[in-house]
């Protein structure tokens, strides 16, 4: 059996769901540059629920859309953290005239599966969740559009 590839997804919508580092490691890798307007962000302590809804840059058809001489593309998707006990975040703000660029997300063990997750932000922003345990899913819920810049993420 072969590990899937970036070209295995490439025409499909992403679902993705992280339990562990690893798993955090590749959904990180695909929300890198997302970006969000503050007003995209819900925390539901009653449903132990975190959410953010993120235009997130296709990665995986990047080559693809080189290759064929195509516009690289958005989409939007939501980032869900279940099983989230507290929410604290610094260089927010949460409104819809501020856009947020998401950078990467990390995990720092606790004990017996607990945690915090890190969602660090450009501009040195961060949102910080203590979750009782690693339960992280990405979702696209619309069909890629052209990114807006024609262009694709780069850092320097």
């Amino acid at each position: 059996m072969n590990d899937a590839t970036f070209e295995d997804g490439a025409e499909q919508p992403l679902r993705l769901k992280a339990e562990d580092a690893e798993d955090l490691q590749v959904l990180s890798a695909f929300v890198q540059d997302a970006v969000l307007p503050g007003s995209e962000i819900s925390w539901q302590p009653k449903k132990r629920r975190f959410g953010m809804l993120l235009n997130r840059f296709r990665w995986e058809d990047k080559d693809r859309a080189e290759k064929r001489g195509r516009p690289v593309e958005r989409v939007q998707t939501v980032l869900a953290v279940d099983d989230v006990l507290r929410v604290q975040s610094t260089g927010v703000t949460r409104d819809a005239d501020t856009v947020l660029s998401v950078l990467s997300i990390g995990f720092e063990p606790g004990e017996d599966g607990s945690g915090r997750v890190e969602i660090t932000l450009a501009g040195d922003g961060a949102i910080g969740l203590d979750v009782e345990c690693l339960n992280l899913t990405l979702q696209d819920v619309t069909r890629p559009y052209l990114a807006p810049s024609h262009h694709t993420p780069s850092h320097d």
